[in-house]
């Protein structure tokens, strides 16, 4: 009778678990207005480049795929990063990787709806010293967001910008 009730017990929860997605809780879905497939504009009105953005691992991970519009010393820039919230820190996070081999750490970040804010504290530029990194995502419209790129030198008391973009939905 006990093993009976510990394996009905199991399968009760277990199905629970499945029927409940754990990412689908309304705090996982607040990057999703960043979902889709995308031109990115600078401020010059330049086309930087396109990037992909889908949702991977049951809905627990927004994925982008970066490419770069033109080469930049040879080499076509493209990256990847992978966004989740963390339901334990209660925070966003994000991993950036590309193909120069640089990857960078976002592991705070701010959601709410429509807009996204991540910090890398601890990022080593290419002379060994360490300063910070701020990106802002916010939902400019159904057909727009701007990404906003700045680092900051002295702990982030004040901050330089880096990159603004304007990602444009593909029609």
């Amino acid at each position: 009778m006990r093993k009976l009730f510990f394996t009905t017990s199991i399968t009760l929860f277990a199905f629970v678990v499945m029927a409940q997605k754990p990412c689908s809780r309304p705090e996982f879905r607040q990057f999703d207005f960043w979902i889709g497939e995308w031109e990115a504009f600078g401020k010059n009105g330049q086309k930087g480049g396109d990037s992909k953005i889908s949702v991977i691992l049951d809905s627990c991970v927004i994925l982008e795929e970066w490419t770069s519009a033109n080469a930049q010393q040879g080499l076509i820039y493209s990256g990847k990063s992978f966004n989740s919230y963390n339901a334990a820190t209660k925070q966003w996070q994000q991993t950036w990787t590309d193909n120069t081999g640089n990857t960078t750490e976002f592991l705070r970040g701010e959601g709410s709806n429509g807009k996204i804010i991540y910090y890398a504290d601890k990022v080593t530029g290419p002379d060994g010293k360490q300063f910070m990194r701020r990106l802002t995502f916010t939902k400019l419209d159904n057909n727009k967001v701007r990404q906003f790129g700045e680092l900051s030198n002295d702990g982030g008391k004040t901050w330089i910008v880096e990159y603004d973009l304007e990602y444009r939905r593909k029609k």
